[in-house]
């Protein structure tokens, strides 16, 4: 398999479900909004994009299987599987809020190959693939090179359900609130991550997510020269749905400061 075609076919095809992300976003009503749980919002615009994106992820590599949020369709497969995010930051889109994108990513067995995060309203495609730099519209990306935590602007997010860590949560965003350069809260995961990627954000943490919000965005830091991590400091980040994703010097200082939070 040529990952580096098929990663551009892909970039191809997430710029057509972000063109039809886009289009209806301009004639999108409150009343087409779905409830899958607490805060959990979906409307036929997910469903829609994720429809399209895999129908041609199908023809694109027949014998993969997908793992995706609206589960439009239901298949796994032994070596490759697909995982789609049709549109990270639904709540955004549904507010009229203008940060949100479309997030694909390749699994071989456990391994993340082949990762692409397109920003929709920025017309910001960020894409990578195993053994290979990460891209930014073409041109090579990396992240950034501040040393410390209190050089660092970080990003985050805030859970919508299943508030049990809460208080540890608020205990660590209060120490880097007074620690770091700011912290930003943006509403999409994979866009976090492909933001740490290319430097603008030095680090970014968040629990609670599922494996089609990071994966892609994963990969994608990864290949950029940065570090991902889990709230342990191991690698299980699609298992235990928390993840740090950091340009790699500040990794031992945030990891410590999360460790601490949530050992409270």
């Amino acid at each position: 398999m040529n990952l580096e075609i098929l990663c551009r076919e892909v970039v191809v095809l997430a710029k057509q479900a972000g063109t039809f992300i886009k289009t209806e976003a301009g004639k999108f009503k409150a009343e087409s909004v779905e409830f899958k749980g607490l805060n959990d919002m979906v409307s036929y615009v997910d469903k829609t994009s994720e429809e399209m994106i895999v129908a041609k992820l199908q023809q694109l590599l027949p014998e993969a299987g997908f793992i995706t949020e609206e589960k439009t369709v239901v298949k796994t497969a032994l070596q490759y599987n697909w995982v789609i995010d049709p549109l990270d930051g639904t709540t955004n889109f549904i507010h009229g809020l203008p940060v949100y994108s479309v997030s694909i990513a390749l699994k071989e067995y456990e391994e993340l190959v082949l990762g692409v995060v397109y920003e929709i309203n920025q017309d910001e495609c960020f894409y990578a693939w195993k053994d290979a730099p990460a891209f930014l519209n073409g041109k090579q990306i990396r992240v950034s090179d501040k040393p410390t935590v209190s050089e660092s602007l970080i990003a985050t997010g805030f859970p919508y359900y299943n508030f049990e860590k809460a208080d540890a949560y608020m205990n660590l965003f209060k120490d880097l609130m007074q620690s770091c350069q700011g912290l930003r809260r943006l509403g999409s995961a994979a866009v976090d991550l492909a933001y740490t990627a290319c430097g603008r954000f030095d680090a970014y943490y968040e629990y609670n997510l599922n494996d089609y919000d990071m994966a892609a965005g994963i990969l994608i830091v990864k290949q950029a020269g940065g570090q991902v991590f889990d709230f342990t400091g191991g690698r299980n980040m699609l298992k235990t749905r928390d993840v740090i994703a950091t340009n790699g010097k500040v990794s031992q200082e945030l990891l410590n400061k999360v460790l601490f939070a949530f050992r409270k």
